[in-house]
């Protein structure tokens, strides 16, 4: 069962589709519903459209308190259309298929010994993920103005390209992919027909967006491989039945207006104090990420524990700061890696720590503004994921950042690609070379450190949201004209 909320304005000339909204609901202890305006990369690049064109955001209902204000027609907001998806069959598309599949494969994740399992179970949880994209199909032809643009994101709704062109053959439809792309190899782990209906899903955009050329390139590579699709790659185009599809290679990057702005209210500063009092003069090695298993955080303690094994200099000198927030805690593999987090952690404090010295001031509750006091005080940022679509953290770290800090910056994020140049680079996997980066770092020198965190500030800045949304909604514009 699907229902849309009724105050969304028809025939929109611009329509963006994702699992979450600009907008959620809490439903307070007395019944009623308060709404909180989203934050983030997406609401901030729908608002550079502006007023005068129509527009209409299509999202899911995530909360009870969403479902609420859905079914009572309370969104409140002309330009936001929520829809009431099953639970079951959100449950079962977000968690089964997004979040515990497509996920897994993309960051290159899996246990394969032992998985994944292609059952019955998995066959259950797809035909949700089908209808799950289908009603976001429907929705958005419903609410379309002829020959509109959609803009459609990520993962969660790889079908829906192909399901809205063939209800609406008008329309000017994106796609982007917001996480990395899995090379053929490791992509074909999934179910022959399923590999092809991504992919094909995908291609019923007139313009797939990436956030660098290696993932645009490992799509074009998995169309040749598994559909034998005809791939130009100096020209960044993918034909299949008859078909162009033009990928797009748009790395986002951090707000830096609103991050400067922030970073210094008054409650970014009251925990700066305090964060400052526990560190004292020592210097700061920070980590600020979700407990995601592709964000690598157990690697980089162990890489710092064997930093303190290999260079006892750094003895009562130096804190590391991780502040590793919830996420998808509803997955058991979430569960145990963030026990994991916490017990090496433990043990590093256990092993090395004093009664006036604490190597690891670890935190998994999120608080922005807390983080945003370790960006200020970090003299060294450490950022190794396994793999990673972009990666803002590292971004963001040297805008906000008081005196400047260095960057340990693995090769498999994204974001390397625009600043590799200027960070220490680390393979995500070995942790004794971690280690040695992070000494390095530790050791530059202020002036170097400096210099390489203003280039790396000015190219993390590059393309911020709203500049990053109207560059794919302005190419395919421009990919009409050219045809």
């Amino acid at each position: 069962m699907v229902n849309a909320s009724p105050s969304a304005p028809p025939q929109a000339r611009v329509l963006l589709a994702s699992n979450r909204g600009p907008i959620s609901f809490t439903v307070e202890d007395d019944g009623t519903l308060t709404p909180r305006r989203g934050g983030g990369g997406l609401v901030s690049g729908l608002s550079a459209i502006g007023d005068e064109i129509e527009s209409v955001w299509v999202c899911a209902a995530l909360t009870e308190g969403d479902r609420a204000a859905t079914r009572q027609g309370k969104l409140g907001d002309p330009s936001v259309r929520m829809l009431d998806i099953d639970a079951g069959t959100f449950a079962r598309a977000y968690n089964g298929i997004a979040n515990s599949t497509l996920w897994f494969v993309h960051h290159l994740i899996y246990n394969t010994p032992t998985t994944p399992v292609f059952g019955s179970s998995f066959r259950r949880e797809w035909a949700s993920y089908e209808a799950y994209n289908r009603a976001f199909a429907e929705a958005l032809a419903e609410a379309a103005a002829p020959g509109a643009t959609v803009l459609v994101q990520d993962y969660h709704l790889s079908l829906t390209p192909r399901l809205l062109r063939e209800l609406r053959p008008d329309l000017r439809i994106g796609h982007f992919s917001h996480t990395p792309w899995a090379p053929p190899d490791y992509y074909r782990l999934l179910p022959d027909d399923i590999a092809r209906d991504v992919l094909v899903g995908i291609l019923g955009a007139d313009r797939a967006g990436f956030l660098t050329r290696r993932w645009a390139s490992a799509f074009a590579d998995c169309c040749e491989t598994v559909l034998g699709a005809e791939v130009d790659r100096s020209a960044l185009t993918v034909t299949h039945e008859g078909r162009t599809t033009r990928l797009g290679v748009h790395p986002l990057g951090a707000d830096g207006d609103f991050l400067r702005e922030r970073a210094h209210r008054p409650d970014v500063d009251s925990r700066l104090a305090a964060l400052r009092e526990a560190v004292g003069d020592r210097r700061t090695v920070v980590r600020v990420d979700r407990t995601e298993l592709s964000k690598n955080i157990v690697r980089g303690l162990h890489a710092y524990r064997h930093l303190l094994h290999t260079r006892p200099e750094w003895l009562d000198r130096v804190v590391h700061i991780a502040f590793a927030y919830p996420s998808r805690h509803d997955l058991p593999e979430y569960r145990e890696y963030t026990a994991s987090v916490l017990r090496v952690a433990q043990e590093i404090n256990d092993e090395f720590g004093t009664p006036d010295w604490q190597p690891v001031l670890l935190a998994v509750d999120d608080d922005f503004a807390r983080s945003l006091a370790a960006y200020r005080l970090a003299d060294v940022a450490l950022v190794n994921p396994i793999r990673d679509g972009m990666n803002l953290v590292a971004k963001e770290l040297p805008v906000v950042s008081d005196d400047g800090c260095a960057l340990v910056l693995s090769r498999e994020a994204g974001a390397y690609e625009e600043l590799g140049e200027d960070a220490v680079t680390v393979n995500p996997y070995d942790v004794i070379a971690t280690a040695e980066a992070l000494h390095t770092a530790l050791t530059m020198p202020a002036a170097e450190r400096a210099d390489r965190c203003k280039r790396l500030a000015e190219a993390g800045t590059a393309l911020p949201p709203s500049a990053w949304f109207l560059e794919q909604y302005r190419a395919l514009a421009g990919d009409q004209l050219q045809e």
